[in-house]
Parts: structure tokens; sequence; C-alpha cells
């Protein structure tokens, strides 16, 4: 697939799913692979087996929101092998590789006038020019900016539109959002409590636990790897049995053998002993003790990103 040297190839829908392989997507995950998306929809069809089967299978690998610029590798039959290129991953270079609907993308006009409009509300609604619905985006979407005002006017797939300046922040570049601290870190993934756990999620649809923790920081002005793994090597090393240096925004990451290394979740710590995390399928975001928990006693790293507490 050729791209004009003047496009670049976007997400069309408010979240869109990457999966593994093609093959990966079941017939009960139609909401979530066809031309509209129906994310509300597609949580409620599945059931718990179903639901699980996501994270059992490894059937997803990450998520796109409205706007989120991607490279297209190539394309088979109704889906674009694609690397997410805001999304660092060991995995690849450019960014977090796998495969997507093509229906799902988009190629527009590669414009950054004024930087990016951030959504900072929990989901915002887009109007078109002469003040018509278009579709609401979630949380931490970011769209070129070309107009400021009461409203801004963005640059979107479906052509420009129109969002509520207090919906926003104005960020230079996806990557130079304003620098917030621990404690904001903290605070802003209190405003999800009570939202459901959905594996590879990256919208406040529903995250996982890496996927919460990176959107958590990339709103505070720090970009981090997608996955725990990766995100456990990054930043800066806190030693993990002194919980007295601990800062609150630190990650806490664990490993399923006592001892070992290689993370399987991630959470933010709260402070007081404390941390904020999305658990697992069937679960949702919540602030736990870690005291007396298989998560005290799985702990394996502890890494900083915020710059002050």
């Amino acid at each position: 697939m050729m791209q004009r040297e003047s496009a670049i190839w976007v997400c069309r829908v408010p979240v869109g799913t990457v999966w593994t392989s093609p093959e990966k997507a079941r017939g009960i995950d139609a909401h979530g692979t066809g031309e509209t998306v129906k994310i509300n929809n597609w949580l409620e069809s599945m059931n718990e087996e179903e639901n699980h089967d996501l994270t059992k299978s490894k059937r997803i690998q990450t998520q796109l929101l409205y706007g989120e610029p991607v490279i297209v590798d190539g394309v088979e039959g109704d889906w674009a092998r694609i690397v997410a290129i805001w999304q660092p991953s060991d995995k690849d270079e450019r960014g977090y590789p796998g495969w997507i609907p093509i229906a799902q993308l988009a190629e527009i006009e590669a414009i950054n006038e004024l930087g990016y409009a951030r959504v900072t509300a929990n989901k915002a609604q887009l109007w078109t020019l002469d003040r018509k619905p278009l579709l609401a985006v979630p949380f931490n979407a970011m769209l070129p900016a070309k107009e400021a005002g009461g409203y801004i006017r963005v640059h979107t797939p479906d052509g420009d539109a129109l969002i509520l300046q207090d919906d926003v922040e104005l960020a230079a570049d996806y990557d130079q959002v304003a620098t917030g601290s621990g404690r904001d870190i903290a605070r802003l993934g209190m405003e999800f409590l009570g939202l459901q756990y959905f594996w590879g999620g990256m919208s406040s649809y529903g995250y996982d636990c890496s996927g919460f923790s990176y959107n958590m920081l990339k709103a505070n002005g720090v970009i981090i790897s997608r996955d725990a793994g990766d995100q456990s090597r990054d930043g800066q090393e806190v030693e993990k049995d002194a919980q007295d240096s601990w800062r609150i925004g630190d990650l806490l990451f664990f490993s399923n053998e006592e001892g070992g290394w290689e993370p399987h979740h991630v959470g933010i710590y709260f402070g007081n002993g404390m941390m904020i995390h999305s658990p697992t399928p069937g679960k949702a975001i919540e602030i736990i003790e870690l005291a007396g928990t298989k998560h005290e006693r799985e702990l394996c790293a502890v890494r900083r990103f915020a710059q002050e507490e």
C-alpha cells in the first residue's frame, strides 16, 4: 500500500483494537472489528469465559485512539499490518506492531499547525463545523489543533471538527504534554476507579494494567513503553525492599514467581503502602493495600518516572 508523502494513516474509530493476527478475532468480537466500533456492546456481549479468553489466548496486542497515527506495513484482505508509533515497544523499534481491520484506518493529510489538543475529559464530544454531533472520543486522544477559541478546531479522520476547549489541553506535540508530579499521576488514576479491566485496553472504555500506567503517565507528560515488561526497564530504579524510599506515582511491578524478574503486572504507588491498578479480567480499577497480599510477595521492581512526588 503506497502512502502519499504529505499523508499519514490514523485510526478512524474512537477506539481501534490491534490484534496479534487476523485469525485471533472471534465471531463474538464483531463489535470490535467492524467499520463501526461499539466498545460497550462488545464488552457486554462477552461472558466471563469469553472475556478471560482474550487474555488466555493472547488475542489482543493493544489499542489505538481516534486520530492516533500508525505505519502501515502491508495489507492482507481486510486487515492491515501496522506499527503504533506513539507506543514504544521492544517488539519493534518503530513502535507497537500488530493487525487492525483496514476499515478502522484512514489516510489523512499530515497537519500540525498549533500542536495537539489532548482530551482531558473521560469522553469528549466532537462536533461538525455547523455544530452537529460527530462522535465521542476517549480520554487521552490527541488531535492536531488548527484554531483555538471557546471551541478548538481540530483535524480528524472525518475532516475538520470542533471540540470544547474545556475538554482538552493544548500541547506542542504528542510527547510534549505538561509534566505532572507523582501525586498528579495517582490523583488522575482515581478518576477511573470502578472502570472494568480490559485485556489490551488503552482507553477510558477499559484499561489493562500497563495500558492504565501508560495512559496516566502520558497524561502527565511522560511517554513510557506500552507493556509492563518494557516499562519495568524504563525510568529510574528504586530499591524495591525499601518502601520508605518509594514515592507516590512510582510504578510497582510484579512477577508470577516469588523472586522472579519478568513482570506480569504493574500498578501505581498510591502512598502509605497502597497502590492503584487495573487488576485482571472481571475486576475493575481499585486502590488496595499491599501488605498481606500476593502482590507484596510478588513485587519484583519499582521504577520512577515523575521528577517530583
